[in-house]
């Protein structure tokens, strides 16, 4: 079903968004921190490196001679890496001659560093990889008592591992990620409970678009706040309340036109048939011979038209019964096919029309209808079909199928879905025709008061099909 769907799709939706913010709230609170604590770690054992050197050269340098030579310098380096903590490992250049170490090989130093090291008067640091390993690399000159701000004629460069504080970034790292996923599955229950919130109006307006849809014109939503959804509600009220007022006043207004439509035609019965008893005397004169032949005319004239007149208001009766609800059955067991020879008969039809109809094919109708339903359809092809109008009678086991087919140039595409609407004619702009334009209405009526159908549709090679389906025993159907 769609309205589930919709429901569980937008709380889904919500809840989805939700998740995705405070998961990416908390991503991005412990990237930071992670950052954060990562750059505070490096920087510490920056720091800390770099105040133990200088310690360790305070207490040592004042025992190198004014011009160290590489013996003095070596014997320095292993000092220090004696006296280092961190497991550093030491180099020393003087007047930006070679590196000397205490052992036989270097340690691992950037070339970048070497280079902004000969003119530096301050502590450098760089960090940077070695065996996959990241490693930190200090510069600290040791400038002369003789030219304090001059360039330093001695640089001691150490580094070290910084692979403790690579595990101690991950901790961290893994920490911030322990973290992040509590918070994000906590989140879970606040979005469901705001989704919740959110999606109680839009239910409410829902089920009363519902009731309004199915008829209940005085439906109203309770609206509480002053937020969207609260404007939504109002305006929906304000909408259903306009669609009842305009909706009463439209059943009042059909209510009135049906009544003086009903009251019109019954007001027209009594003089139309004194005037049709009048043009029965008179068509007889005129047949008779006895009037001058232009009077004759006339009086033909006004009884065809009195007998047109007279056919409009039987079925503008007819039709206020359907639109009050008076029409009613009166169901008889009959012979289907019998009926329809009656039909055409009744109207001197029968050489004009073919039939095939079934014999003993009976089912319980209302003859008078079912002669009505024929009698507009036959007509309708007689008049606007070829010559060539066939009635076939077909049954099924619970239904029976009555088509009346003609060749003639067929229905109009832009008619076809109209055909059985009040007051529709096959050529609306001769406005003069035999017919009402009410007969096939009539015949969708008497059709449905059945529960029956009544279809129009085309044949392939040519001509209009009008196929009546009905219910052999209307009072088994549902």
């Amino acid at each position: 079903m769609i309205r589930p769907r919709l429901a569980r799709g937008l709380r889904a939706q919500l809840v989805l968004v939700f998740l995705l913010v405070s998961v990416i709230s908390a991503l991005t609170a412990a990237t930071v921190t992670f950052r954060q604590g990562r750059t505070a770690i490096v920087e510490r054992a920056q720091a800390d490196a770099l105040q133990e050197l200088r310690a360790h050269l305070t207490s040592r340098a004042p025992d190198l001679p004014a011009d160290p030579g590489e013996a003095d310098l070596r014997t320095l380096a292993l000092q220090l890496d004696r006296a280092g903590t961190r497991g550093w490992r030491t180099a020393l250049s003087y007047r930006d001659g070679p590196l000397v170490t205490a052992g036989a090989q270097a340690p691992p130093l950037p070339g970048r560093l070497r280079a902004q090291a000969a003119s530096a008067t301050t502590a450098l640091a760089q960090r940077f990889h070695h065996d996959r390993t990241p490693w930190l690399a200090v510069a600290l000159p040791v400038t002369s008592a003789a030219r304090p701000d001059g360039p330093a004629p001695l640089v001691v460069y150490a580094s070290f591992s910084l692979a403790s504080q690579e595990q101690d970034v991950g901790t961290l790292a893994a920490a911030a990620r322990a973290g992040a996923l509590p918070v994000a599955l906590a989140s879970i229950i606040p979005a469901l409970l705001a989704a919740r919130r959110l999606l109680r109006p839009v239910r409410r307006l829902r089920s009363a678009a519902e009731r309004m849809a199915a008829g209940g014109l005085d439906t109203r939503v309770t609206v509480t706040g002053d937020d969207e959804l609260a404007d939504l509600g109002r305006t929906f009220n304000a909408m259903a309340a306009q669609v009842q007022a305009d909706a009463a006043t439209l059943r009042d207004m059909e209510a009135r036109a049906r009544r003086f439509a009903a009251d019109v035609s019954h007001e027209l019965r009594t003089p139309l048939a004194a005037m049709t008893a009048v043009t029965d005397v008179l068509d007889a004169d005129a047949a008779s011979g006895r009037l001058a032949p232009l009077t004759a005319e006339a009086l033909r004239l006004v009884s065809g038209e009195t007998r047109k007149l007279t056919h409009l208001v039987e079925d503008l009766i007819e039709v206020s019964r359907f639109d009050a609800g008076a029409a009613v059955l009166t169901l008889d067991e009959v012979d289907v096919g019998e009926l329809v020879v009656k039909t055409l008969a009744l109207r001197h039809w029968s050489g004009r029309v073919r039939t095939d109809l079934p014999p003993g094919l009976r089912a319980r109708l209302d003859p008078r209808r079912v002669d009505v339903i024929l009698a507009n359809l036959v007509g309708n092809a007689l008049r606007h079909g070829g010559t060539a109008v066939l009635v076939r009678v077909r049954a099924g086991d619970d239904r029976i199928a009555i088509t009346v087919s003609d060749d003639g140039p067929g229905i109009p595409a832009g008619l076809l879905p109209h055909v059985f609407d009040r007051f529709t004619k096959a050529d609306a702009a001769r406005t003069r025709t035999e017919g009402s334009g009410l007969g096939l209405a009539i015949a969708l009526e008497n059709a449905r008061l059945h529960g029956g159908t009544l279809t129009a549709a085309n044949a392939p090679d040519g001509g209009a099909v009008l196929t009546l389906t009905l219910p052999r025993d209307p009072g088994t159907e549902d």
